[in-house]
């Protein structure tokens, strides 16, 4: 198993350590639901340096990420990030991805961990614009520091006025007395917060400043566990469970990333299935009756016939109720609409709603 720079530190922190994406990660510290409400009133930090990091450089990188991704990256300047996917040849999707434009001849791409060599090795097959690639993902750690009080936590360790950045961009700069590191306000919570890269030399020096500068805050330790609730809570998809190989992006909501003003990889078949309509979508759903919906139990009409399947689903914390997402026919997708979640042969009661649940 591979561990991050931190992993000694989390074991020595009492976190619950899990096998996750090949890597050894913390996935509790103090119990899902303390971490969860850190998060949305305070702040809290992730170590997520498992995710991979990729460097495109050379005249021609943009044209090989417009080739590969479905977003429009030439709408991006200096220091603006774009969420995007990788489409496959099939209508499925081989990752979701974040783009950084570094410069305007250097950008750099964050995968999911457990896609990383999949990404790169697709990456690389269509690349004949001689663009130079480098994977930086074992060199690289990535602390997401999210909450409402992150950036006061933060304020301390840069020059960077980080509560007037803008919701995906990012600044290179010095933090907490390391240079070149870049601080992007980004993340995966809801929440507002900040996620910051840098080499993995300089892992435990970070780590502690960041914990020091936001003792004041009440900042905290959070596992994977509630970055996964905390995700849910927002419908933001998860690769793997809401998106893989065989779901479209039209199908998951990811239309509004999907630019047809340019070619990308199965740009056609995509364009037709927009024309034709879809046949399933992913919906957002909670729960009317008592029961969990987790991923892969079968979402049923009222007669009991199977119209789609929950792909993730928890109790909320900050709800108390619980929600998920599924895929259902095109006909049950209607915000409002009851549908069944198949439980232990029950079926139990709920209705189509629209994300984020967490408002």
């Amino acid at each position: 198993m591979k561990t991050t720079a931190l992993t000694d530190t989390h074991i020595k922190t009492g976190a619950k350590m899990v096998p996750f994406a090949g890597y050894n990660m913390p996935v509790t510290y103090a119990g899902i639901n303390a971490e969860h409400e850190t998060v949305r009133k305070a702040v809290g930090v992730f170590d997520v340096s498992h995710m991979g990091e990729f460097i495109l450089k050379g005249e021609k990188a943009l044209d090989l990420i417009q080739k590969v991704t479905t977003n429009d990256a030439s709408k991006l300047y200096d220091g603006k990030v774009q969420y995007s996917c990788l489409p496959n040849e099939n209508g499925g999707i081989v990752d979701d991805l974040l783009v950084y434009r570094l410069d305007e001849k250097t950008y750099m791409l964050v995968v999911n961990a457990s896609n990383i060599e999949k990404d790169w090795d697709w990456i690389s097959k269509y690349n004949e614009f001689g663009v130079e690639m480098k994977n930086i993902s074992d060199r690289t750690s990535l602390l997401a520091v999210q909450g409402p009080k992150a950036a006061e936590a933060l304020q301390s360790l840069t020059d960077v006025d980080l509560a007037s950045m803008e919701y995906y961009t990012f600044k290179r700069s010095t933090f907490a007395g390391v240079n070149n590191v870049i601080i992007s306000a980004t993340g995966y919570t809801g929440a507002g917060g900040f996620e910051i890269y840098f080499d993995n030399q300089h892992a435990e020096t970070i780590w502690n400043a960041i914990f020091k500068a936001g003792e004041p805050f009440g900042i905290k330790p959070i596992g994977l566990a509630a970055r996964d609730t905390l995700r849910l809570e927002m419908g933001f998809c998860l690769y793997g469970n809401d998106i893989d190989d065989t779901t479209s992006p039209l199908e998951a909501g990811l239309g509004w990333v999907t630019k047809f003003n340019k070619d990308f990889v199965n740009a056609e078949a995509l364009k037709k299935q927009k024309e034709a309509g879809i046949s399933k979508k992913l919906v957002g759903f909670e729960m009317i009756e008592r029961g969990i919906p987790r991923h892969d139990y079968e979402i049923v009409d009222a007669e009991g016939n199977v119209i789609g399947k929950v792909t993730s689903g928890t109790q909320s914390p900050s709800l108390q109720k619980a929600v998920g997402l599924g895929y259902v026919s095109n006909a049950f997708a209607k915000e409002g609409t009851e549908i069944y979640i198949k439980i232990r042969d029950q079926k139990i009661k709920a209705k189509v709603v629209k994300p984020p649940f967490y408002k």
